[in-house]
């Protein structure tokens, strides 16, 4: 990739950002094609022979299918090959995680292991505990967990109670406490665990399975990734040596928060290969099926939901991979030769923790609806367990609840959003003050006669964009500080910033292609686009209108409606024709495609 500007985290509705900038899949090189080629291989004649298998827990038979991908260079791509790994890089990983979603409940048990259960590791761990840990880890020969929640502490991650005491000796922590439903736990070698030392410092540890006093609980019994370990651990004074404490005493929470922000961008690739492969079963087997005379994929309604999952999903492929070449750019600028290189990998990864967020949300919402809509399509046949469908539709739910609920990750997003505006990390008041000034020269969106085949959405993106603006800043302003006890008011704000992601990295990526290679050879990326700016403008006006009856009464409400109406109009595109084009498209080649 070209050295390209370092953008600043949740600038995406200020910065204009030249399409040639945004990396897509359509840049993925050689190597990018060959880790995702060697996936595919892998979870098609390794895992996918086996998946029901692997539902039942056959744990041993997980534990070979591991370290076969480890032998593959599946576990170390983000490994310093010092360590043993091959250090290919974010968008290397994304692309596994995302086929080897395909490998349904294995497929979760891998992104754990490369991303929560690993990365502590290689982000804070020092040369020792690396040398020590990572080339098992990048290997298979060992397993890695992570292991934060507890019973009484969930989404509020500092209560947690787990508690470290020094011995007398000064030569270990006694942990005492019990963490709850941690992924990988039943046959996990390495723990990355968290305990208050003194009562009060959040530290991070690592712990290994056979240390004494570590034991782990039953198998939960869960409604969906079935083949996955999910168990509590127990600490009862378990011994662990000094030597073992990650990063520094009492600065637990910079691991723990780094860490999420990584596993939350790694949750939207899973869930991006899951949506894939709903829709290539589900279009499928309405090919096959057919009713009064023909495919159920001719009819309309079909094509109606067919061309929606396809939409939705080419959002969420854009803003996945738009993510990976901005945390590949940013890491770029790490010194890797410095001891602390992991730490400020990390802290680079942070910058876009509020994309991160919104990558983990959209993704699995997104995925949500997609099983949702491809068990309808199967009709009575998508309840049974015959069809993959089934298994999605249960899967897909716990991705909007772990690494933070959905709830807490819109609190994030807007959050952050509202500490950079109020800090001017983000220049939205001042970008606030100029489009006053501007707000009586606005009229209404028409499409032009003389519009490029993507003009119109330009304008319509510059139109939400200029929104969320107005919207922070009536928030902010409204509110100041406290803007963060304002639930009602993050909620749908950072609805709205989703959806202008979203918008932005569809268009930019279908707006590269077009440059690229002409209107024909990007018509469904058009379609797709066309059609998803046009739907996410309606829901952005309902997001506002609660924003602002919620912030304003009277005569003031009445004022920032007619703000609103002024910058939320515009002439809806012929959304059922766009929709026949997808699905048309989808059908012909049975998969998703763009």
């Amino acid at each position: 990739m070209d050295k390209k500007e370092i953008r600043k985290g949740g600038s995406f509705f200020i910065d204009h950002v030249p399409a040639a900038e945004v990396f897509t899949p359509e840049d993925f090189g050689e190597e990018h094609e060959m880790i995702g080629k060697t996936t595919d291989r892998f979870v098609k004649n390794a895992v996918a022979p086996h998946i029901e298998v692997i539902e039942h827990k056959d744990f041993d038979l997980v534990r070979r299918l591991m370290r076969e991908a480890g032998e593959l260079g599946l576990m170390g791509t983000d490994i310093d090959d010092r360590y043993g790994g091959s250090d290919l890089g974010i968008i290397a990983s994304q692309l596994i995680i995302e086929r080897s979603a395909a490998a349904a409940s294995f497929g979760v048990t891998l992104n754990v292991h490369t991303g929560i259960g690993s990365m502590p590791l290689v982000f804070f761990g020092n040369s020792a505990q690396k040398g020590k840990y990572l080339p098992a880890l990048a290997s298979g020969e060992k397993i890695g967990c992570y292991a934060l929640t507890e019973p009484g502490s969930g989404t509020d991650a500092l209560s947690i109670q787990t508690t470290a005491t020094l011995s007398p000796d000064g030569k270990y922590y006694r942990l005492d406490g019990a963490k709850q439903f941690i992924t990988n736990a039943g046959f996990a070698d390495i723990i990355f665990t968290y305990a208050k030392v003194d009562g009060d410092k959040f530290t991070a540890f690592i712990v290994e399975r056979d240390f004494d006093g570590v034991s782990m609980g039953t198998e939960e019994r869960k409604m969906g990734i079935r083949g996955t370990s999910t168990c509590s651990i127990f600490l009862d004074s378990a011994l662990v040596p000094v030597e073992n404490v990650l990063f520094e005493i009492g600065r637990g929470h910079i691991v723990a928060f780094n860490i999420l922000n990584l596993g939350r961008f790694k949750v939207a690739a899973g869930c991006l290969g899951m949506a894939k492969q709903a829709i290539e079963s589900s279009v499928g087997y309405s090919k096959e099926r057919h009713q009064f005379g023909r495919p159920v994929c001719q009819f309309g309604l079909m094509k109606q939901k067919i061309a929606e999952m396809a939409a939705r999903t080419y959002m969420a492929e854009s803003m996945i991979y738009r993510t990976c070449g901005l945390i590949d750019t940013i890491l770029a600028t790490v010194d890797r030769s410095v001891e602390n290189a992991g730490q400020a990998n990390a802290s680079s990864i942070g910058e876009y923790a509020v994309e991160c967020s919104i990558n983990k949300v959209y993704c699995s919402e997104m995925l949500a609806y997609v099983a949702d809509e491809a068990v309808q399509m199967y009709g009575g046949y998508g309840y049974t367990e015959e069809y993959p469908v089934e298994r999605i539709y249960r899967d897909c739910k716990i991705f909007r609840i772990y690494e933070g609920t959905n709830e807490i990750n819109r609190i994030i997003t807007a959050g952050r959003l509202m500490r950079k505006a109020l800090k001017n990390e983000i220049p939205i008041i001042s970008v606030a003050e100029k489009l006053k000034g501007e707000l009586s020269g606005v009229v209404p969106l028409i499409p032009g006669s003389d519009d490029s085949p993507l003009g119109y959405q330009i304008s319509m993106l510059e139109r939400a964009k200029r929104l969320l603006v107005f919207l922070c800043d009536s928030a902010v302003k409204k509110y100041g500080p406290s803007v963060d006890d304002e639930q009602d008011i993050l909620g749908p704000l950072s609805n709205i910033a989703i959806e202008v992601y979203a918008m932005d990295s569809g268009l930019l990526r279908a707006v590269k292609a077009l440059d690229s290679g002409g209107e024909h050879g990007t018509r469904t990326k058009i379609d797709m686009v066309q059609l998803y700016i046009n739907d996410a403008m309606l829901r952005i006006t309902g997001y506002a209108q609660q924003i602002l009856s919620a912030i304003e009464t009277g005569d003031p409400l009445h004022s920032q409606l007619d703000i609103l109406r002024r910058l939320s109009q515009f002439t809806p595109v012929n959304s059922a024709q766009l929709r026949n084009n997808i699905a048309d498209e989808i059908i012909k080649t049975g998969r998703f495609t763009c």
